[in-house]
């Protein structure tokens, strides 16, 4: 009897220990919510090991592949356009004759610098850039960020967008049009002259355009009433991501509209003047050419020549293209070193830079 018994309960615990199929169900679908909720990938090994994952600078290209590829047409661009032209760079070691091909061109290492450093000129025309660009720099970087607070500081809406939008439609008026503004306002009868004489500050009409003195000044005025209104956009953007509570707060503890300005909104945008002005000291020497050419004329020509200009008058007019090529060459490889020592000047100290 107690055998019988014993092999009874052998035979339960045998048919018990199979698992059913409904059993098998149940375990796969707690298997699979296992691995759901703690994010296992289908690849991973049961024994619990990590996959492998590429590391490094190869994890990261893969996680943004998708930015990559948008990215890669401008890339593209960028190499087309500014950097295959530095292979014309070859040409300011050269004496360039465009009926040869580039084995046949006769090379004359730095002759065509020591030309240029050896060149009166040319230090005529390094005062005029700097000279303009320095005003420009201290003028057109200031002056926008100025009407940019005082703007912002208007309380009627309909005034302030009229303000801005007159403001920055001359950014898209050329040059060509721009010139031929000013030259009426300071001809002999125009109305600049007209209303000093009006005034009695002057007896007789000046002639502003055929001072060399005063060209600095009108290039600059002309730049800065041009550029002002656009260039003021990224500051005025700048304080609307100031947080407005910090002015509710000042408000509350007594400041001023001053005292806001000074201790809220040049803080506020600080970080945005240093890169803007990083980067204007990289285009310190490169200014341009087109507002000298067409401001300038021969009676002002010691004032007006700058670099730019004074580069396509030899490789086009004269058609030295070497020439032409070391100068803009000295020029680029000046902007570049004042355009890392300033960037690493501030990131030493002021802790901003663009780099």
């Amino acid at each position: 009897m107690e055998t019988l018994t014993a092999n009874s309960a052998s035979t339960n615990e045998s048919v018990s220990s199979v698992p059913t199929e409904r059993e098998q169900q149940n375990k796969k679908s707690r298997w699979k919510g296992f691995r759901k909720h703690s994010n296992l990938s289908e690849n991973e090994s049961a024994t619990g090991l990590p996959p492998k994952r590429p590391n490094g600078i190869w994890r990261t290209v893969v996680q943004q592949k998708y930015l990559y590829l948008m990215s890669l047409p401008f890339v593209i661009w960028l190499f087309v356009f500014n950097y295959l032209p530095l292979w014309g760079w070859t040409m300011a070691f050269q004496n360039y004759k465009p009926a040869k091909s580039f084995s046949e061109q006769k090379w004359v290492g730095f002759d065509n610098f020591v030309r240029l450093f050896h060149d009166d000129q040319f230090y005529l025309v390094l005062r005029n850039t700097l000279a303009m660009s320095v005003l420009g720099l201290i003028f057109g970087f200031i002056v926008p960020i100025v009407f940019a607070i005082l703007l912002n500081e208007v309380r009627g809406m309909a005034f302030k967008r009229v303000t801005q939008t007159v403001s920055y439609l001359p950014h898209f008026v050329s040059w060509v049009v721009v010139a031929g503004i000013i030259s009426n306002l300071l001809s002999m009868d125009g109305i600049i002259n007209q209303l000093l004489v009006w005034l009695h500050l002057i007896d007789e009409p000046i002639q502003f355009m055929a001072k060399g003195t005063w060209f600095w000044g009108i290039v600059t005025a002309s730049d800065v009433w041009k550029e002002t209104g656009w260039n003021a956009i990224i500051y005025l953007a700048a304080i609307t991501g100031i947080d407005k509570e910090l002015y509710e707060a000042a408000r509350v503890d007594g400041a001023g509209r001053f005292r806001q300005i000074w201790n809220i909104t040049i803080p506020g945008i600080r970080s945005t003047i240093m890169v803007l002005f990083i980067m204007s000291i990289g285009h310190l020497l490169s200014i341009g050419f087109e507002k000298q050419m067409l401001l300038g004329n021969s009676l002002v020509t010691d004032y007006s020549q700058v670099l730019d200009l004074y580069a396509l008058n030899y490789g086009i007019k004269i058609a030295h293209f070497s020439y032409g090529t070391a100068i803009s060459m000295f020029n680029s490889v000046i902007s570049i070193i004042l355009l890392f020592t300033v960037n690493g000047l501030f990131k030493k100290f002021a802790k901003e830079s663009i780099m």
